[in-house]
Order: C-alpha cells, then structure tokens, then sequence
C-alpha cells in the first residue's frame, strides 16, 4: 500500500531535482527519491567498501572491462577461495572492442578490497568496478 509523504523545497532546489531525475532516466520524482533515500541511508549506516571494516562480511556484484590477454588473472580469483563466486558472465562488447565479465560475489571486505587491487593494477585491466548489494532484514531471498 503506498503513503504519500511530501516535503517542502525552494524552487532552485526543485529545478535541479528535475534535472537529475531526468538525466538518471527516472520517469517520476517517487522512484527517484526512494531510490536516492534507500542510497544515502545504507551508505550512511554502511559506508563504501573503502571504509568498511575489512573483517565485515558483503556481496554485491564485481564488473571488470578488459582487453583480452587477462582471462588467466580472473579465472585465478575466480578459483581462489579468498571470495565465493557464485555467478560469472562473459560479454564482448563490439562497439568499444572490450570485454566485461560481472561475477555475483560475496566474502569478507578485505578479501574483496585485496582482489579489486590487484585487478585494478593489472596490465589491459580497464576498470573494476564493485556494486555492493543493498541489505534488507527480511526480503524474497
């Protein structure tokens, strides 16, 4: 059941919120301001996984562009068992002539931490990127 809840805002305020719904894609200002909620409250209660203890237990999903070359360094992480890998997808994206692999990926933040570091120092590696997974209390898994 929803609950409209409101508040108010200058108009300067509600200009640029326009324009940062619209450039995000968002079709209503709803979605875009629980999204934008839900966001900053875990990343307030949880921190980035830069700040996180590294002993705190996360999963999330791992995305690495590359140049291939470096198949042998992600199936090292993918078989290491500092993480737990539980879904690894392959694509060539044609247009950029690069290839991108997301993996579903959870373990401790230090592990990660440790991983993403030494991909992201790897020769044809173009970027890592780390997409923590939002924590729920209770939910459909």
């Amino acid at each position: 059941m929803s609950r409209v809840l409101s508040f108010s805002t200058d108009k300067e305020f509600a200009k640029l919120l326009d324009v940062l719904i619209d450039k995000s894609g968002y079709k209503n200002r709803s979605l875009f301001l629980r999204d934008a909620s839900l966001y900053f409250a875990e990343i307030t209660q949880k921190g980035d996984l830069t700040t996180m203890k590294n002993t705190e237990s996360i999963e999330g999903t791992l995305v690495i562009y590359y140049q291939h070359g470096v198949e042998s360094k992600l199936t090292d992480l993918r078989h290491s068992h500092s993480v737990s890998i539980t879904s690894y997808h392959h694509n060539c994206l044609t247009g950029s002539h690069t290839c991108v692999d997301t993996m579903q990926i959870s373990g401790e933040v230090g592990s990660l931490k440790n991983a993403i570091g030494i991909l992201r120092n790897t020769q044809d590696i173009d970027r890592v990127v780390f997409v923590s997974a939002p924590m729920r209390e209770s939910g459909c898994c």
